[in-house]
């Protein structure tokens, strides 16, 4: 008897196109406009040559395009870095995805830190800010393949403005989705209702809160993979009847995060965030190294978690070197 082969999951952006080729097949409205991004042999690029644009460098101009495709039926995904989709072609995300609603999916590799080896120019750590500033709308970081999956489909059908963030060459499995559904609030492990409760947004926010999960007993997990201002408000209210005491994670900077969203919504909760500092990280370096600089590493996240009420088994001492977490206690 052989063991039965379980291959490596895909990263979210190879997840992305290999999901929308598949989908594409049975929906030929459905068009992959890229920022030179794709590279040789492509996978959509490859089954629906007709349907593949390759825009080159022109941000702005591909999100311009994208909204008049949309207008005349079609359903356009467009992809280039997290940089570029969200700062510099932002004027066109403003009026495509805002004031026309079109139903055009920009998805957004790259995000965060994950492009450290190239430098400040593919550092983005404002995205969610900047897109959740724009209402209407709707904002995914998926963790692993499935939810990476199961975001594209859900965008396809649904017709409206989606932004998809992801990272470079990452591979996670997702947790168990519900009846192959992404649920509002993921629960990744539950504890008692006095517990503190780390809640993840993204690959690397995800991971390790996993990791710092796993190192703190009875601390709780839920995973968000809907971060838009409609979805947040309803996931506070459930995240709320089940806990008091939050500690947020996430590859974004604290102003304009997801733990800062949160905190306004949940005004009578505890909100601790472990994000990106103040700093502006001006050098390269592996992804985890670039993140331990800006304060986000796993000994940043059991700090976090022992200054809300939680006991890690094992507590690491402060590094002088990294941020400390901050808390958002919100009373008004």
């Amino acid at each position: 008897m052989t063991d039965s082969f379980v291959p490596a999951p895909l990263s979210g952006r190879d997840a992305y196109r290999d999901e929308l080729t598949r989908i594409a097949g049975e929906d030929t409205s459905i068009l992959c406009l890229e920022a030179d991004l794709g590279g040789k042999g492509h996978p959509f690029q490859v089954a629906h040559p007709e349907r593949f644009f390759n825009l080159g460098i022109a941000e702005g101009a591909m999100v311009d395009m994208a909204a008049g495709l949309a207008a005349g039926g079609y359903k356009p995904f467009v992809s280039t870095f997290a940089p570029f989709a969200a700062l510099r072609a932002a004027e066109s995300l403003k009026l495509t995805l805002g004031y026309l609603n079109a139903g055009v999916t920009v998805v957004a590799p790259y995000a965060g830190v994950s492009g450290a080896w190239f430098g400040t120019t593919h550092h983005c750590l404002e995205d969610l800010a900047v897109l959740r500033s724009m209402p209407g709308i709707t904002i995914a970081a998926p963790y692993g393949e499935a939810e990476m999956r199961a975001v594209v489909r859900a965008a396809a059908r649904s017709g409206r403005p989606h932004y998809i963030r992801t990272g470079r060459n990452a591979r996670y499995a997702s947790f168990a989705l519900p009846e192959g559904e992404l649920p509002l609030v993921n629960w990744e492990f539950r504890a008692d209702s006095d517990a503190v409760c780390l809640v993840s947004v993204g690959e690397e926010g995800t991971r390790l809160a996993v990791a710092a999960r796993t190192a703190t007993p009875g601390v709780a997990h839920a995973h968000l993979v809907y971060v838009d201002h409609e979805h947040l408000t309803r996931a506070a209210a459930e995240l709320a009847r089940h806990h008091s005491r939050f500690v947020v994670v996430e590859e974004h900077r604290g102003q304009g995060g997801v733990a800062e969203a949160l905190a306004l919504l949940l005004p009578r909760c505890e909100i601790t965030s472990v994000a990106a500092d103040r700093t502006w990280p001006s050098y390269g370096g592996d992804h985890a190294q670039v993140m331990a600089a800006l304060g986000l590493d796993l000994p940043a996240v059991l700090r976090a978690l022992t200054r809300a009420g939680a006991t890690p088994r094992t507590h690491r001492p402060a590094d002088p070197t990294t941020s400390q977490p901050r808390s958002m206690t919100c009373t008004f």
